[in-house]
């Protein structure tokens, strides 16, 4: 594990975890790609290295061929519906969202299902019928229509409510500072996050882990923290990155 210091905290947990016999689930999701980007080839190389699978959310009325030409012989990555062009649809008092009341619920359903149609056209061996709404905000009146559409399952943020109309896998820990810098935020922050969900799952959960990322937006403390984060997981006996793919089967 990595020898800086804020991170023991997350080593002493999952040293408890490893004594107790367990092993804590984690999954990554990364949001907004659209093409081949430096930023996504660095973000491809690390998870690659480290063996840590990766969900990408894409944006399908904004990529193309570029993305699917550079992803086919990605074994470790899935492809998720991120919307369908990131559009805010919210009046300018409301929290951004696209997939809100403010339109047709035709309208928004099918986008959405074009979006299923195209991502699984241009992905056909990463594609994952999951839906990940443009900043984790999705009418609740729309969900009970995913599953017509090809959807599996649903990822948001925050901790997963079961026994809605559709599967969720959600996120818990984002490590961008959107209400800041819009960088990295600070490690021993993110450190304090994470461990608090191992406790919760150490307490009973067993809800999987989800690493929230933005390759687009990362600076070198976000990239810092990813790269640390691997090293201090990548090796240790009590967690194990998975695939989304997995965490959904039944």
């Amino acid at each position: 594990m990595t020898d800086r210091t804020s991170w023991e905290p997350l080593r002493r947990e999952l040293d408890r975890w490893q004594a107790a016999g367990r092993v804590a689930r984690f999954w990554l999701r990364d949001d907004d790609a659209i093409e081949p980007t430096p930023d996504l080839e660095r973000l491809l190389a690390s998870s690659g290295e480290n063996e840590v699978p990766l969900t990408l959310a894409v944006i399908p009325g904004l990529t193309g061929e570029a993305l699917a030409a550079r992803l086919a012989e990605e074994a470790g990555v899935s492809v998720a519906v991120h919307g369908w062009s990131h559009t805010n649809h919210a009046g300018p008092e409301r929290k951004k969202q696209e997939l809100g009341g403010d339109r047709p619920a035709e309208i928004v359903l099918g986008e959405l299902g074009e979006g299923v149609r195209l991502l699984q056209r241009l992905h056909p061996a990463r594609f994952l019928p999951v839906l990940v709404p443009p900043w984790n905000r999705i009418d609740a009146t729309l969900i009970p229509a995913l599953p017509d559409l090809g959807f599996t399952a649903l990822s948001v943020y925050g901790r997963a409510r079961q026994g809605g109309p559709i599967p969720l896998l959600n996120t818990h820990v984002d490590i961008i500072d959107w209400h800041g810098t819009r960088g990295g935020r600070s490690e021993a922050e993110l450190v304090a996050e994470l461990v608090a969900e191992l406790r919760d799952r150490f307490a009973g959960s067993d809800e999987p882990i989800g690493v929230l990322t933005h390759h687009l937006v990362h600076d070198a403390a976000a990239w810092d923290f990813l790269s640390a984060l691997f090293t201090a997981t990548g090796r240790h006996p009590a967690v194990h990155w998975s695939a989304a793919s997995a965490l959904l089967k039944p």
